[in-house]
């Protein structure tokens, strides 16, 4: 039976494409912490108090430690017993120290309150640390330490190396706030040209057809005057592509009359649609990143121009991109989406967005130290497409994984760990 869920188990890890990582992650050899996370046997005698804290004794003299966070920030409470009748509040004193990831250490006073005595400092996210614990009760006093982690794991570097995990440095970035527009490609009226006769006459020859290109000067068709009945030839009066034709050889023709249709699309215009929430962040010279709907034409360009809003009903206004187009990729009529940058922002601290996970209710990323990687809650602030600006839980210069994380994130849940207070 070992057997045959162990193959099914290797089967489903291939599928999800993660098979390589997370055998490796599974056969890590340096794994002392488990204990601690999952409640194994390293702490089998571990004891809980009345209040569901950790029970720590020294002959008759007993601590229960607690962390308290319903409804408030993090804080210790600690509740003593002697000889199994509880002491008052001011009848011991305590320190506590925590000893984290990254040589931090973050020391706690207590002050009475009711039956137990409370922190004055929050314990911050996540609840992993090394304790060390002086109390003083009846001019006695009394040490304890122990270690509390989650979301810990070990990785040996070959090992995460070969999983394909990798890592970055935290520090400044530049966050882009943008909006989404949507238009269309426009030619510009400046270099459209209707071609047309300048006498009234017949078309005696019309060698050009739509598609095709021409260069200012180049005839493009000829007419015999009605009056004269000279023939003389109609020439390109700029570059371009012949867009429409609206007569051919034989047809007679008056002078107010379009014969060819010229286009030059060296520069085109993107009109977009700026609905009526929008107005107030979209401004000229703004810069934008525009893409084909297929997703294989995209380009940078900037705002030029914004239509008034000439009528109060109206639910959007235009605007408007002046595109140089020596390519023609940009076509008139195509749809195109844009994003449009609003406000650019530096910032001192961010992580890149391909780092986050998941973390009981929390937003997190992985800090690396050496082979041990950890959980960090963050605090959050503003974010564009590929990073998210910190503002709390990290600090600077923090080695943390930008690929592959969920591979700790799987290995940490398979352990079963807890939070545990």
């Amino acid at each position: 039976m070992k057997t045959f869920m162990n193959v099914l188990l290797s089967l489903t890890i291939l599928l999800t494409g993660a098979y390589v990582g997370q055998q490796l992650l599974l056969s890590s050899p340096a794994k002392e912490n488990r204990g601690h996370e999952a409640g194994a046997d390293e702490h089998a005698d571990e004891q809980t108090g009345p209040h569901g804290g950790r029970l720590l004794k020294a002959g008759d003299f007993q601590l229960e430690i607690t962390i308290y966070e319903r409804g408030i920030p993090p804080e210790f409470r600690v509740y003593a017993r002697r000889n199994g009748e509880p002491l008052a509040a001011e009848a011991f004193d305590i320190e506590i120290a925590l000893a984290r990831l990254g040589g931090r250490t973050d020391r706690f006073t207590f002050r009475p309150r009711e039956d137990y005595r409370v922190s004055n400092e929050t314990v911050t996210e996540p609840h992993s640390f090394d304790v060390r614990i002086e109390a003083r009760h009846d001019g006695r006093d009394y040490d304890w330490r122990y270690a509390q982690h989650e979301g810990r794991t070990r990785i040996a570097p070959e090992q995460a190396e070969a999983a394909g995990i990798e890592t970055a440095v935290t520090g400044p970035a530049t966050i882009h706030r943008t909006v989404n527009l949507q238009g269309r490609i426009q030619y510009d009226p400046g270099r459209v040209r209707q071609i047309r006769a300048r006498y009234a006459g017949v078309i005696r020859s019309a060698g050009k057809a739509v598609g095709d290109r021409v260069r200012a000067g180049e005839p493009l068709a000829r007419v015999e005057s009605n009056d004269s009945l000279q023939s003389y030839d109609v020439r390109a009066p700029i570059d371009g592509i012949v867009t429409t034709q609206r007569a051919g050889a034989g047809e007679a023709v008056a002078t107010d009359q379009s014969i060819y249709t010229i286009a030059n699309l060296d520069r085109v215009w993107v009109d977009l649609a700026v609905f009526q929430e929008q107005l107030n962040k979209v401004r000229i010279d703004q810069p934008v990143q525009l893409q084909g709907l297929d997703g294989e034409i995209n380009g940078s360009a900037r705002i030029d121009y914004l239509l008034p809003v000439t009528d109060g009903r109206s639910q959007t206004t235009t605007a408007r991109i002046y595109l140089d187009n020596p390519d023609g990729h940009w076509r008139p009529g195509m749809a195109v989406t844009a994003e449009v940058t609003i406000e650019e922002a530096e910032v001192p601290l961010a992580i890149r967005n391909s780092a986050l996970q998941t973390f009981r209710d929390f937003n997190v990323v992985f800090a690396r130290y050496g082979d041990t990687y950890e959980v960090r809650m963050l605090e959050p602030g503003r974010g564009d497409a590929t990073h998210t600006e910190v503002l709390g839980g990290l600090d600077p210069g923090t080695e943390y994984v930008v690929k592959n994380s969920y591979l700790l994130k799987a290995d940490i849940e398979k352990s079963g760990a807890e939070h545990a207070h």
